[in-house]
């Protein structure tokens, strides 16, 4: 007899996990694992998630996603990294407050690595993020990361996207039932345990009573499996992370031609901060904020005053939630993915990163057997760290900022909100740079590349006066900034700009068309 997965709920995590499940786990072959997802049709889709990280392209690639049809259906758009504005200090204090996360890693071509001789001062007085890698140059230019005759999710420049979150999630589900998912639009009234606590059905409208080996819960905030049903605790993350509601607005282009930034652009505010996400037809714009810091009234005039004069009519939507996730994501024969397991903030575009990561888990960890503790202890120990570790990464934007000019920033900066595991590691990086020995491949979502280019952004400093002398290649150096800063220039003369790389898409000359 066939497994059988259940999950309940769509939206984007819902149909990641099913398109992704079932071509890894053989959903179109008689061996393989029977996959159902019910979805109210009465629910909708959050879609405030527009952004990604570079695992994205992988993982379409994997459920079949052509990415031109990515491009053309979900008003998709190439993001390079998130560029920071205002977050060091308060606007007009001090020099231009800005830096790139830029996804690209640091150059290694010349062999050697240039983070110490950048801290010494052999690579000039350009940031680190602009010195190592040519991304932040290009994406200052308008540039995209690739050629229209690039392969699917190849370039030259590491990238992920910007979408409509509820249209990638049309385009997975018509992908997801293409690869065999049985899908089933009905609204879930009961969870039933069995004499054990595992469930043993839920109970559907239309569809009567439906079971499965294995339960997937992606039914979001609500969490209606994995913390109605089975009672599995929630942590929150408040005292670290503070912001806890978000105002959003769509704008639309004042010109359809108009430049379309290659990367998210997080402006820091008063008492929180704001997302800017250029989509292919218009911009996606929020305000995340503190409920303890701030109210609605006064976080819907800070949206309104970066929307400017074309955003004083615009249409607002409010959400709350609960920065924190469950350290048991995993009891019995539920699983829960996406925002039913666990959600920070948009910061860094984990929300969509931690179904990707949950997804390959369940894959990789499906109890073929029926031993589903095994695999519960794993995923569980496993992602509980991945969130551990992903806390710390966020808060380290807040924690380094010299800004003073609210309790908002005040409380950030405070002691008591910075994790110990947090203040270890800054505690190392005192005089010396973050390395693969501060990172975990097996678990950390953000490579140690990521942290070097958040804690020198924010202006950390790392003292190597004391090992300045033994570094002996100075002028290798410097040859290879200086061709990092070629590369830079010939990427800006040679790819195109994002806007135009999504209309090569939306004309169908991308890819293996490109190229004929």
């Amino acid at each position: 007899m066939r497994q059988r997965i259940l999950i309940v709920g769509g939206g984007t995590a819902g149909w990641l996990t099913a398109g992704y499940l079932a071509k890894r786990l053989s959903a179109d072959l008689p061996g393989g694992v029977a996959i159902t997802l019910v979805e109210s049709r009465d629910i909708g889709v959050l879609g405030v998630g527009e952004g990604t990280f570079p695992t994205i392209r992988r993982t379409l690639a994997t459920i079949g996603i052509d990415e031109a049809e990515l491009v053309r259906r979900c008003g998709a758009t190439f993001k390079q990294g998130i560029k920071f504005a205002n977050w060091r200090h308060v606007p007009g204090e001090g020099a231009s407050d800005h830096y790139l996360h830029p996804f690209q890693v640091a150059d290694q071509s010349s062999g050697l690595e240039l983070l110490p001789y950048w801290l010494i001062g052999a690579g000039g007085s350009e940031g680190w993020d602009t010195v190592a890698t040519p991304q932040k140059k290009a994406a200052d230019a308008w540039r995209a990361p690739k050629l229209a005759s690039h392969a699917d999710y190849v370039g030259p420049l590491s990238y992920a996207f910007h979408f409509d979150a509820i249209a990638l999630a049309g385009l997975l589900r018509e992908q997801g039932i293409a690869n065999g998912v049985r899908h089933l639009v009905d609204t879930v009234t009961e969870v039933m345990l069995d004499a054990d606590g595992a469930i043993g059905g839920v109970r559907t409208e239309q569809h009567g009573m439906l079971d499965a080996d294995l339960y997937i819960d992606c039914t979001g905030f609500r969490a209606e499996l994995i913390g109605k049903a089975m009672g599995m605790p929630f942590r929150s993350c408040r005292d670290t992370l503070f912001c806890n509601r978000a105002v959003t607005a769509q704008l639309p282009y004042p010109d359809p031609n108009a430049p379309i930034a290659s990367y998210t652009i997080s402006t820091a505010q008063q008492d929180g901060w704001t997302w800017d996400i250029g989509l292919a037809a218009r911009r996606g714009i929020g305000h995340v904020y503190s409920s303890d810091h701030s109210d609605d009234e006064t976080a819907e005039r800070v949206l309104r005053a970066y929307l400017g004069p074309a955003g004083a009519e615009a249409e607002v939507r409010r959400f709350k939630f609960d920065a924190g996730y469950r350290e048991i994501s995993w009891h019995k024969n539920c699983v829960a993915v996406g925002l039913s397991s666990g959600f920070f903030e948009p910061l860094e575009a984990t929300g969509i990163a931690f179904a990707e990561v949950a997804a390959g888990l369940i894959a990789n960890l499906f109890p073929w057997g029926g031993d589903h503790e095994t695999s519960a202890r794993q995923f569980n120990a496993a992602l509980r760290r991945r969130y551990e570790r992903a806390l710390d990464f966020i808060k380290l934007h807040y924690c380094l900022s010299e800004r003073r000019d609210t309790d908002f920033w005040r409380d950030n900066v405070a002691a008591a909100s910075i994790p110990d595991s947090l203040q270890e590691m800054l505690d190392r990086w005192r005089f010396r740079w973050p390395n693969e020995l501060d990172i975990d491949p097996r678990t950390d979502i953000f490579t140690e590349h990521s942290w070097q280019y958040v804690l020198y952004g924010m202006g950390w400093k790392t003292d190597l006066t004391a090992r300045a002398g033994a570094l002996r290649y100075h002028e290798d150096a410097r040859r290879a900034f200086a061709e990092v800063c070629q590369q830079a220039q010939f990427a800006i003369r040679n790819l195109p700009s994002n806007r135009d790389l999504v209309q090569y898409a939306q004309r169908g000359r991308f890819g293996t068309q490109a190229a004929a």
